[in-house]
């Protein structure tokens, strides 16, 4: 089988989503990956929070931009590659939004070798 095939065929395995955690200061994305067997909230939350370097219990909601919050696996299921989700945090007890965004190289799941590669 030719390499080329080999690409697509595990590309097309895997869910592109563009993620960020709302905040008035930052507004950048990172891309993630998930595996279109394993789609569900649950996937989407633990993925998505170990690329940020958040815990998952500081979440409060996850919303498809720009104004659909996803609730359910189902939600999950319907999403398309490339399509930008914002995670939503609690409010701590002054009523700000939590700020924490950790550099790089502070997020376990942070891999130094992909980041040196060129393509």
């Amino acid at each position: 089988m030719a390499e080329a095939e080999v690409d697509i065929r595990e590309k097309s395995a895997e869910l592109v989503l563009k993620v960020r955690i709302q905040s008035p200061k930052e507004n950048d994305f990172i891309e993630i990956e998930l595996h279109k067997q394993e789609l569900s909230y649950q996937n989407l939350l633990k993925v998505s929070c170990c690329e940020l370097g958040i815990n998952p219990e500081q979440v409060e909601k996850i919303r498809k931009l720009p104004n659909t919050l996803l609730r359910k696996d189902k939600d999950i299921r319907r999403l398309q590659d490339f399509e930008e989700i914002e995670l939503l945090l609690m409010k701590n007890g002054s009523s700000e939004w939590i700020q924490y965004t950790p550099s790089l190289a502070e997020k376990s799941c942070y891999n130094s070798n992909a980041a040196k590669m060129t393509y």
